[in-house]
């Protein structure tokens, strides 16, 4: 592939005078708005229409060719919209609103009142529901997230004895605790 002249790579339609005008316009805007590096990208690409060269935009703007020759490419396939700073889309979501809402209800309903033995939700458990009953899989790290997008908590129960007796316990706690935890002190000292 052989190299471009100067000003080449963006297209005439883009070096008009009204396409200039809006570009210099989002300069503005996105400084005013405190969006350096689309404003940055912007003026690089106002540098290259200018006869500047890519390797001396690089230098200037300090970043590689090749981000600039991706700007260069942006401004070319969308214009100005292609140097916005946005936050990728990511991939369409497994489950649509409402199967979402109706997910949430289940939730809150519980797992007994879903079918299942268990009073507590687990993350397997609600990954097995969701496939179920909406026929989309989740893989286990995904589902606490989606959980979370749901508006639920992850919440671990504690471990402690049903018959156990709270007052043997905190006698337990305050005054043999402290005197094993002493014994083993002594004995690492030694």
């Amino acid at each position: 592939m052989a190299r471009s002249k100067n000003g080449e790579a963006i297209s005439a339609r883009l070096r008009s005078p009204s396409a200039l005008k809006k570009l210099r316009r989002f300069i503005r805007d996105r400084k005013a708005a405190n969006d350096l590096n689309a404003w940055r990208r912007g003026l690089a690409i106002l540098g290259y229409i200018n006869k500047r060269r890519v390797i001396d935009l690089a230098a200037e703007y300090d970043v590689t060719r090749g981000s600039v020759n991706r700007w260069l490419q942006w401004y070319e396939a969308m214009g100005v919209d292609g140097l916005r700073t946005e936050k990728p889309p990511g991939p369409t979501p497994k489950l649509n609103a409402a199967q979402r809402e109706k997910l949430g209800a289940i939730v809150d309903a519980g797992p007994l009142a879903a079918g299942y033995q268990s009073g507590v939700w687990t993350g397997p458990m609600i990954g097995d529901l969701i496939e179920q009953r909406f026929g989309a899989r989740y893989h286990k790290h995904n589902v606490p997230r989606l959980l979370h997008d749901l508006g639920f908590s992850i919440q671990r129960p504690r471990k402690r004895l049903a018959r156990a007796d709270a007052e043997k316990q905190a006698n337990w706690i305050r005054r043999k605790f402290p005197a094993i935890k002493k014994k083993l002190e002594l004995v690492a000292d030694s």
